[in-house]
């Protein structure tokens, strides 16, 4: 049983003090965050007693629109349930601005009421009805007796459910206060109450009671799909004033409340699956995406105009119109980001989705009697599921290593031995405690066998906060044996690791060159079996041979690149066609891009369509099929297999 302390600080709108200024005894000792748990063998909750759900985390009122968008349309229209939580009520400072109109006095409360009404029109289109559609509005108990309005709108077979905390963005002086309540356990929030709420009474936060709430809306809801912002944004140099202008943290490129919501909400998976472990209950089945938020601006733009068009379209009825009649006397929308705003604002947020790791789908390989194998996270933790039958995935088991970061990386050693290859949550803790990341490896013992205990191979930063800006990991086996590990590291360069053939790894080393790259690095050999690695730069795609430089020029890409047998594939800034060595490459799109080389097919290529389905361009034919969410792709001698993982979090299989 906790202690209360004699005395807490309140940050509220109104009043906003330090711990140490208002003289506050010590407060009372906070619950243990959850720690690693690398231990495989537990029970995982089955495919077949679960449906699919997406559950999207959100500091602000159209974080979601902004930067989780088209992953959760796609979603949405495949008929999966949304439920979409709003952490803070976003209040700001009260002014609904619209550029040419008189500016009003601040009102927080009917700011914060016109931003829900606009995303109760969002998602009323999104659904395919009248954005004024009425929505039935309530109030949900939560841990703790405290309470959220719940709002639920459902059209047939389809379903979205708002959650409102309501937790304030600023209290007085403008001072942060989620990121506050992340680093310091003596601090309390006040919710605000936004106008026409069916909730009446404001409650209030700590960080160990927000924890609560966020854990007990997964359990309530029980998703398989979570999508959340970014918790660790890249390190971010701005001018102050340049920084001010864009609403960035200091050094960082994000909004400090999109860091601290991300942040708690990967504390309370990690909470979730750690108790559901503790009581000997299955491992909750879902998969993670983060996505990038303010990254955005700092980056070459990676939606084609088609699909920023219908993007950009969610957000016009978010905006609204002073001049709607929507039925809510406070407001029909955030009226700065209606119209062409979105499209026209130079920060132009609207016109990337960026994944935190990006990857393109579980690992693959082929085990001695032709049946496949997939390796990826679920729970947070790495499983192996493997064919039954071809197309048929039998249930996962449990290989432990968690809590991980979603994208796993993979090698396949000469003997057929599988080596896979993750980020750490080492440890995720607030108020003041460790937050560290680490590369991890688990090495399989023989071929389709059991596999090796977990092991660390450090992080290529010095120091937790440098730690926590590393990417998604990739590796190559080459030709002699050796394997080649790379990340992105927190200068935005390439860091890399060696496996030499007796197992052992060299230390951590930066790959020389100038210029800085986004995560989503592509690796691969060419026909001398030297390693190619491939990433897209802020001015230009970087490549290395076998770890050295290549000076000829290359061209700017807007997304995240692929390469097969030595050669780049990418696309421009803002462009569908994905280009390859000899121009257009057949495979127009968005989103993350499979290359892979076969003696009988020669570049197979594998990616997402302009109309969101699953595309696969091989022996010079392209064919398409509906879009069930990130892939990957294995060339064996039955042809091509595309296997991703459905929103219920199995794995599902395409033979073209």
């Amino acid at each position: 049983m906790h202690t209360p302390p004699r005395r807490r600080t309140v940050l509220a709108a109104a009043l906003a003090v330090t711990a140490a200024a208002a003289g506050c005894s010590v407060p009372e000792p906070r619950r243990t965050a959850p720690t690693a748990d690398p231990a495989p063998g537990r029970p995982i909750a089955s495919a077949r007693a679960r449906r699919a759900l997406l559950m999207q985390f959100s500091a602000h009122p159209d974080d979601d629109l902004y930067f989780m968008n088209p992953d959760a349309q796609r979603l949405l229209d495949a008929g999966v349930p949304l439920v979409s939580v709003y952490v803070t009520a976003g209040e700001h400072n009260g002014r609904n601005r619209i550029a040419g109109m008189p500016e009003t006095p601040p009102d927080p409360a009917a700011y914060s009421s016109a931003r829900h009404q606009g995303l109760r029109q969002a998602y009323a289109v999104a659904l395919g009805l009248p954005a004024f559609t009425p929505w039935r509005r309530e109030v949900l108990t939560l841990p703790g007796g405290r309470r959220a309005e719940a709002d639920t709108l459902t059209h047939g077979a389809r379903r979205v459910e708002l959650v409102f905390l309501n937790l304030p963005m600023h209290a007085g002086r403008r001072y942060m206060a989620l990121p506050s309540l992340w680093q310091d356990r003596a601090l309390e929030l006040r919710t605000h109450l936004s106008a026409g709420s069916p909730v009446t009474r404001a409650d209030t936060y700590d960080y160990d009671r927000l924890v609560d709430v966020l854990v007990g809306l997964l359990r309530r809801h029980r998703p398989t799909v979570v999508h959340t912002l970014d918790p660790d944004p890249d390190i971010q140099l701005s001018a102050e004033a340049t920084r001010k202008r864009d609403s960035e943290q200091p050094g960082y490129s994000d909004h400090g409340d999109h860091t601290a919501v991300a942040s708690f909400t990967w504390a309370a998976l990690c909470r979730w699956v750690s108790d559901a472990v503790r009581d000997g209950e299955p491992v909750p089945a879902f998969t993670t995406t983060a996505f990038r938020g303010y990254y955005n601006r700092h980056w070459p733009k990676n939606l084609p105009p088609e699909v920023l068009k219908e993007k950009a379209a969610r957000l016009v009825p978010y905006g609204g119109s002073p001049s709607w009649e929507c039925g809510n006397p406070s407001g029909c929308g955030d009226y700065g980001v209606g119209g062409d705003r979105p499209l026209t604002n130079r920060k132009g947020w609207v016109r990337s989705t960026h994944h935190r790791w990006p990857g393109p789908g579980p690992a693959l390989a082929e085990e001695a009697d032709g049946r496949l194998a997939a390796y990826g996270v679920l729970g947070l933790r790495a499983v192996r599921w493997r064919e039954s039958e071809p197309g048929v995935w039998d249930e996962p088991v449990d290989l432990g290593g968690g809590p991980l970061a979603p994208a796993l990386g993979s090698a396949v050693l000469g003997d057929g031995r599988v080596l896979l290859l993750g980020v750490r949550f080492a440890a995720l803790d607030g108020h003041g405690g460790a937050n560290r990341r680490e590369v991890v490896l688990l090495e399989q013992h023989s071929p389709g066998g059991p596999f090796l205990a977990w092991r660390g191979l450090g992080n290529p930063e010095r120091g937790d906060d440098r730690g926590r800006r590393i990417g998604a990991p990739v590796a190559a086996t080459a030709p002699d044996g050796r394997v080649h590990l790379f990340v992105r590291n927190a200068d935005r360069g390439v860091s890399t690791r060696v496996r030499a053939t007796d197992g052992s790894w060299s230390p951590w080393r930066p790959l020389p060159g100038d210029g800085e790259v986004q995560d989503g690095l592509a690796v691969s050999l060419d026909a001398s079996g030297r390693v190619h690695l491939y990433a897209a730069g802020r001015e230009h795609v970087r490549h290395w041979v076998d770890g050295v430089p290549q000076r000829a020029p290359l061209p700017l890409s807007g997304s995240t690149v692929a390469s097969a047998g030595g050669a780049l594939y990418y696309r421009a800034p803002a462009a569908a066609r994905l280009t390859g060595p000899g121009g257009d490459a057949g495979l127009d799109g968005y989103g993350e891009v499979v290359a892979a080389r076969s003696a009988a097919l020669g570049t197979v290529l594998l990616g997402t369509d302009l109309k969101g389905r699953t595309a696969l361009r091989a022996g010079g034919r392209l064919r398409t099929r509906a879009g069930r969410g990130p892939a990957a792709l294995h060339l064996g001698a039955r042809g091509p297999v595309v296997v991703g993982l459905g929103a219920d979090g199995h794995p599902w299989s395409w033979r073209p």
